[in-house]
């Protein structure tokens, strides 16, 4: 297996390539449907959600401008909480289609402060979402997702997360945060090659969507909906990565997130004191590495 020490893509396991190499078969039949419904059964299960899941055929990039156009209309104020490249990203992604983008910038190699977005939240009530990334990939940082949701949630307000490198690899429970759209993407956590997105939505981000005025065609989560109910998607489906999507989902399905989550602390504690035994530093302030253990996110221990 190549080696490759990049964010993503990941490696992918020979199994889950060597299901690429499958037939293209109709995306419109009954085996299609029956490959659908068991991936979707288990993202379901892996993000801890009982919301809608749907997969989307495009980049993580997609899956955040999905994010923002079906639950957004132009002029609607959005709290931007940016702690490096992907959350300036999803900011940039909102204010091109018209939002109003309040932005809460915090030190890169540093998490975001809730208190920080309590005070904007107070100060700017006609705030309507809050986007977040959970795990920043340009810095390594683990936002408190759990923490940040308490307090934006205690302003009724929605929040949009980029969970991209995040869910699939860490604990990310979506409905016990409390998490409107949570989006992911397979070429990071999930063990399969770039070209899907993964998004849930919850009740409360299906009502804003009802409402939502921005324009969309190809994202649709109206359109995923019904023809999810179906066994399908509504455009033609990047086929051979779903078939590697479906083998890589049942490892991780079998696996479980608990033992996933303290998989990847361990690594990633393992990796944090490796690199600093060679003499180097850490760009991200170990005060905020964290891993997911269990239920809940915890800071490294000894920090």
């Amino acid at each position: 297996m190549e080696n490759l020490r990049i964010p993503g893509p990941t490696p992918v396991p020979d199994d889950v390539l060597q299901a690429m190499t499958k037939q293209m078969i109709n995306h419109r039949g009954p085996e299609f449907a029956g490959i659908l419904n068991g991936i979707t059964d288990k993202l379901k299960q892996l993000f801890q959600t009982k919301n809608d899941v749907f997969v989307l055929s495009g980049s993580g990039t997609g899956g955040m401008e999905a994010t923002v156009v079906n639950v957004l209309s132009p002029g609607d104020k959005v709290l931007s909480v940016s702690i490096g490249v992907f959350g300036e990203r999803f900011a940039t992604i909102a204010q091109q289609f018209g939002a109003e983008v309040i932005p809460l910038k915090f030190e890169w190699g540093k998490a975001a402060e809730p208190e920080a977005v309590r005070q904007a939240l107070k100060d700017n009530p006609e705030i309507k979402a809050v986007l977040v990334t959970h795990n920043e990939t340009s810095t390594g940082v683990t936002n408190d997702l759990a923490a940040l949701s308490a307090v934006i949630k205690e302003y009724d307000k929605l929040l949009l997360v980029d969970a991209i490198s995040s869910l699939g690899s860490i604990n990310v429970p979506v409905d016990e945060w409390q998490c409107d759209v949570a989006v992911t993407g397979s070429q990071k956590g999930w063990m399969a090659p770039p070209g899907l997105a993964f998004v849930s939505i919850s009740e409360k981000a299906w009502q804003a969507h009802a409402n939502a005025t921005m324009p969309r065609f190809y994202w649709d989560f109206t359109k995923a909906k019904s023809y999810q109910e179906k066994g399908q998607t509504p455009w033609t489906p990047s086929m051979s990565t779903i078939f590697a999507l479906a083998t890589a989902v049942d490892t991780l399905a079998k696996e479980g997130i608990e033992k996933i989550a303290a998989r990847h602390g361990k690594i990633g504690n393992l990796t944090r004191e490796s690199i600093k035994s060679l003499g180097l530093s850490l760009f991200a302030d170990e005060a905020y590495a964290q891993y997911c253990y269990r239920s809940r996110c915890v800071k490294r221990a000894g920090t």
